[in-house]
């Protein structure tokens, strides 16, 4: 709550219901969702909304991108409001005398593409099977997260994230090495060097639209100029199949592909690193934490495919 401006607050101006209000919306990140979710509907859920915002003093959520998103003092009310739910479970069991779904309203994660692809969504739908109350959002692109991003209960980025307020872990380092279709080598020769490299097109991201600075071709193979750019892995991927050149690529996304073949497999073998990352006021968040456990348990299970041998 420190991030909250000092000022006086009449707490029985404050209605404990609008702040359930507020953690739907803190969950759903959309007005419509957040009003489903408590049976009401989209006007209720501004009306009450702006009401908390009025009695805090405090902007609490603002229009993003992507929907809506809270504040710096409206995660930070929100956090503190949680003992709302865990009061409302504690009743449901005094009278029921089950614990329910703990896990339940909607989370949303961002991912590099072709990691968000194959490892997070199929944790997201164990995760889903076994708590059946969440909705999951996946969002995915390759961009170096900072500390100003928001939008997300929790982040995977290649390389470490930046910013004291959030929390980050490593969780994988991933291969990467040149890859060409069969037909490509066939027809041009099979670089023996990395000196011969230099005479094919190299599929590689789009140099003046890198968002990552771990991606930067230079660092690991300087002098070697990419010939076809694209901002999405798959694209690159299918422009190496369709014969466009020498792809540099992640192992565990290029050897799912039997048409491709890895050339210079000892000399060019680039390591990088994911790391997943989650705001500070939301590291303690049940949901939050069966996130990046279900993440992590998903690449310690097939951590041969992000490193093969």
């Amino acid at each position: 709550m420190a991030d909250l401006p000092p000022r006086r607050v009449d707490p029985r101006t404050i209605r404990a219901d609008d702040l359930r209000y507020l953690l739907a919306v803190s969950g759903s990140r959309n007005r419509s969702a957040a009003a489903a979710a408590l049976g009401v509907d989209a006007s209720t859920v501004s009306r009450r909304i702006r009401a908390l915002e009025q009695a805090l003093g405090v902007p609490l959520v603002r229009q993003g991108p992507t929907g809506w998103e809270l504040t710096d003092a409206g995660r930070a009310v929100a956090e503190t409001a949680r003992g709302i739910e865990t009061a409302v479970d504690g009743a449901i069991r005094a009278v029921t005398g089950t614990a329910g779904d703990a896990l339940r309203g909607n989370v949303r994660i961002t991912s590099p593409d072709a990691f968000g692809t194959y490892f997070v969504a199929p944790a997201l739908v164990r995760l889903r099977a076994a708590h059946p109350g969440l909705t999951v959002e996946l969002l995915t692109a390759t961009r170096e997260l900072s500390v100003h991003q928001s939008g997300y209960d929790l982040a995977i980025a290649v390389g470490t994230p930046l910013g004291g307020r959030l929390v980050s872990e490593p969780i994988s380092e991933y291969a990467l090495g040149f890859y060409a279709s069969a037909e490509y080598l066939a027809d041009h020769g099979v670089p023996a060097t990395v000196d011969d490299v230099r005479d094919h097109p190299i599929i590689w991201y789009v140099d003046s639209l890198l968002q990552v600075g771990q991606l930067d071709l230079d660092k690991h193979l300087p002098g070697v100029t990419p010939r076809f750019m694209s901002t999405n892995v798959f694209a690159q991927v299918e422009a190496t199949l369709a014969g466009g050149g020498v792809g540099l690529l992640p192992a565990f996304v290029a050897d799912r592909h039997p048409g491709l073949r890895r050339v210079l497999r000892r000399e060019v073998d680039v390591r990088l690193g994911y790391s997943l990352a989650a705001h500070r006021d939301r590291v303690t968040d049940p949901v939050v934490r069966a996130l990046r456990d279900a993440v992590i348990g998903e690449v310690r299970a097939r951590r041969s495919e992000l490193l093969p041998a």
